[in-house]
């Protein structure tokens, strides 16, 4: 579970650094736009509505996915004990075993040595050094100071974020449809006391889709998923999952259309089993949704299935995506023509 805080001087930079010094865009690279949705606390349990609050009826979306698209990534990372969201959103973010660093799996914020490893690693970085837009669409509430004063409780997006992208979107940028916030329709926000005016989960994801076809790669991360498992009431689990699914529904009709492909991914499980309010030792789903539409395996020959097995191989394999190796490994429009 995680919040999103602004930095020690209570406002981001407003200015994202330029990329490392000899970065060219690729104009074929730019024809291939990537919207990662990492869905907190989503495993893949089993599809029986009496256990699964995901096969219930609230999100026929993503029960859809799980059931004809998605496959398993082992979260465990070789590591005994259950998966947790330090280590594991760390080892997405980077593509580094962050539970065999740290010995353990490290629950809510990374420590110093998994900050180490998130500024020095991440995926921003990485996409960002070959001359690729990176976003990461999440808003931050701006009063929380205090928290954020002694840099302790940063979230492991957070850190990639202010490292890779050299700025947080704030207050400012979710009145201007430039960010989203992390319970899509702000009433989290309304609740705290900002003067912000609600929206539907399909205004919100049309808000992604915006911010997703002006960046190689998009981060958004959802986080209601992992709070509504470790609550263990069904209501709010109905709540989220319905929510989510209007958004996610959106996101993918707006990803075929404007033309920018969509994955979805967990750090470990959670809500997906009903009869308990811990963490759990579920692979948690892979989907990729290409960007025409022909599909869910992913944009033209691109295998992710073929690549990932754990969640060390999904930043690899989003390099691979938006980096092609060679000029022989695309066709005429900049799409994959191989496995």
């Amino acid at each position: 579970m995680r919040r999103g805080i602004p930095p020690p001087s209570g406002r981001a930079s407003r200015r994202i650094p330029a990329p490392d010094s000899g970065a060219k865009m690729n104009p074929d690279w730019r024809r291939r736009r990537l919207l990662m949705l990492f869905v907190d606390g989503l495993g893949m349990g089993q599809p029986d509505a009496a256990i699964n609050p995901l096969f219930r009826g609230d999100c026929p979306v993503l029960a859809g996915l799980l059931r004809t698209a998605a496959f398993p990534v082992d979260a465990t990372l070789g590591v005994p004990g259950v998966p947790q969201s330090a280590t594991g959103t760390t080892t997405l973010l980077t593509g580094l075993n962050a539970a065999l660093i740290a010995g353990r799996h490290v629950e809510g914020f990374p420590g110093s040595m998994l900050r180490e490893a998130l500024s020095s690693e991440n995926i921003f970085l990485k996409l960002r050094a070959a001359g690729l837009a990176c976003a990461f669409a999440n808003a931050y509430g701006a009063g929380s100071l205090e928290e954020a004063s002694s840099g302790r409780r940063f979230s492991a997006t957070t850190v990639a974020a202010l490292t890779g992208i050299g700025r947080l979107r704030l207050l400012d940028d979710l009145l201007a449809g430039r960010a989203v916030y992390h319970d899509l329709t702000r009433e989290e926000l309304r609740e705290r006391g900002f003067a912000v005016p609600l929206i539907s989960p399909e205004e919100a994801a049309t808000h992604l889709a915006g911010i997703a076809c002006e960046h190689d790669f998009t981060l958004f991360e959802y986080f209601q998923t992992d709070r509504a498992g470790h609550a263990s009431d069904p209501d709010r689990k109905k709540k989220v999952l319905s929510l989510f699914d209007l958004f996610l529904a959106t996101v993918l009709r707006l990803g075929s259309s404007r033309g920018f492909s969509v994955i979805l991914t967990s750090d470990h499980g959670n809500i997906e089993d009903g009869l308990s309010a811990a963490h759990t030792m579920n692979p948690v789903p892979f989907i990729a949704v290409e960007a025409a539409g022909r599909g869910p395996e992913g944009a033209a020959c691109f295998s992710w299935r073929d690549r990932i097995r754990s969640l060390s191989d999904v930043a690899p394999a989003i390099l691979d995506f938006l980096q092609p190796a060679d000029a022989d490994s695309l066709n005429g429009k900049g799409e994959y023509c191989g496995v």
